[in-house]
């Protein structure tokens, strides 16, 4: 049965790091890589979209201790593991849908997505990177790792079974459901170019997860 996304991830917050490091193949590499790619210097302000429990972050603070970042998560579980975590670091907590938060303009150093936007679409995720790219600072960076599609066929076979389902169990409001549907890693820079972005490549890979940079 699909469940609404907040929800989801409220039920499984006490569980989510030991699933996310031992389940998915190369997260205990690419936490720290996505973490070496975010500014350093002293006091850099960074946006972090789907946040979870904060595991880019771990890496991040013992890199640059100074950072001042806004985190956003739907779930109001994950987001109080993540403050109990880091008392004494400059965070701001937002709950809520990075889809619908506004973001200041021309103000983050960085912005940074680990494992949270492989479940919209690329017309969905082109608006958001819109927002991120007005957001960011001159030169700021855009530091994505995800899962993608290995096919366009994959990817569309993943959106048409999740209306499938929605379908099939009498959905058909416009919330957010947990479901993977994850685009090809194509399609995502596309997404990315559409928004503004330019200097878009991969930085390194582990299977089906990529980190792509996007340079404003």
């Amino acid at each position: 049965m699909l469940e609404k996304m907040d929800e989801f991830f409220n039920k499984r917050s006490d569980i989510y790091e030991e699933h996310q490091l031992n389940a998915i193949d190369g997260a205990r590499e690419f936490y720290p890589f996505t973490a070496s790619l975010l500014p350093v210097r002293n006091g850099a302000a960074v946006l972090d979209l789907g946040c979870g429990t904060g595991l880019e972050l771990d890496c991040y603070f013992r890199l640059n201790p100074s950072a001042r970042v806004t985190a956003i998560d739907l779930s109001e579980g994950m987001l109080a593991a993540l403050k109990e975590k880091f008392p004494e670091r400059a965070i701001t907590v937002i709950q809520g849908s990075y889809f619908d938060v506004p973001f200041e303009k021309n103000h983050y150093d960085a912005a940074v997505s680990v494992e949270s936007l492989h479940h919209f679409t690329k017309e969905a995720k082109t608006s958001l990177y819109k927002k991120i790219f007005q957001a960011l600072a001159a030169g700021g960076s855009f530091i994505l790792t995800d899962y993608f599609a290995q096919t366009e066929d994959d990817e569309n076979f993943f959106r048409e079974e999740l209306q499938r389902l929605k379908a099939e169990q009498g959905i058909n409001d416009h919330a957010f459901y947990h479901y993977d549907t994850p685009l090809t890693a194509g399609h995502e820079m596309q997404a990315l170019k559409e928004a503004g972005f330019s200097h878009i490549g991969i930085s390194a890979k582990w299977g089906a997860t990529c980190t792509i940079k996007a340079v404003k």
